[in-house]
């Protein structure tokens, strides 16, 4: 009898050692569990996810859906440092989508990439109890003018666009809603070139924003700054914007890259119970 008793509680301890919310949250809804290097169906298409470290299993969570660059697929993001390093440490759930070709469609106002992001939200939150009043969009490079994009025509359901090294061609563009913007691009860039204004104005980058924002076309001030020694930022901060979404500008002298810190800076300071 002891010895039944001992197995019986044997079984017991490791199936509650197995138990994990994620994989509870995926057989309830019949889902097939999906994380890191394992796709996420969304239907012909797919995209990659990754938790925070300690996250408890039930607190709702932010999220940042980011585009990958061009040639690139969602497992890179997945592993790197200074994105998936950011997002682990601050909490916040991770998504990155698959482009097709390994590229996005971001000329078009009418592209199926909005649409297939935002599947991607509605399917992860099958998945994950997200916060959806704190979704940030961001990418780099071409994956930058897709978030660009995406935050244009669904910016009723962004919090803030946190963009890298890559803009609209044509800043001109009507989009939905305002929302918070942090930009980082740097005047070197050969790749997708700096978007200056007119005259040579830096401010330039951010144009379309400053206009569908209600801000000013010279930043309320500027900050220099920088994480490492070898790059400083100027910031330029619009405040006092009519819509009350606020833009961050950081303009450096280098060329095509994402900045170390870059994104936990920018998370912290939107996520301000992560500062402490």
């Amino acid at each position: 009898m002891r010895i039944l008793s001992f197995f019986a509680a044997l079984m017991v301890g490791l199936s509650v050692s197995s138990f994990s919310p994620s994989t509870a949250r995926a057989e309830s809804t019949d889902l097939v569990e999906c994380q890191l290097a394992v796709p996420c169906p969304v239907g012909s298409r797919s995209f990659h996810a990754r938790l925070p470290d300690n996250w408890d299993g039930k607190s709702s969570l932010p999220v940042l859906l980011h585009f990958h660059g061009w040639g690139r697929q969602g497992p890179l993001i997945m592993k790197h440092g200074r994105i998936a390093g950011a997002t682990r440490k601050l909490g916040v759930l991770l998504l990155a989508p698959n482009g097709l070709g390994r590229t996005w469609d971001f000329w078009d106002p009418d592209t199926d990439d909005v649409d297939f992001a935002l599947q991607v939200i509605e399917e992860a939150a099958k998945r994950w109890p997200i916060d959806r009043s704190k979704i940030f969009v961001s990418g780099y490079s071409y994956g930058s003018a897709m978030a660009w994009r995406f935050a244009c025509s669904a910016g009723s359901k962004v919090h803030s666009l946190l963009a890298v090294s890559g803009s609209f061609p044509d800043q001109s563009e009507q989009c939905e809603a305002p929302v918070n913007v942090r930009h980082v691009h740097g005047t070197r860039d050969n790749v997708m070139d700096y978007p200056f204004g007119p005259n040579g104005e830096v401010e330039g980058a951010v144009a379309l924003w400053r206009y569908h924002n209600g801000c000013g076309p010279k930043a309320d001030y500027l900050k220099d700054w920088q994480a490492v020694k070898i790059l400083q930022f100027q910031r330029h901060v619009w405040e006092n914007c009519s819509s009350g979404k606020s833009i961050r500008l950081d303009v450096h002298k280098r060329g095509h890259f994402i900045p170390r810190f870059w994104f936990e800076r920018n998370l912290r300071e939107l996520l301000p119970s992560q500062n402490g």
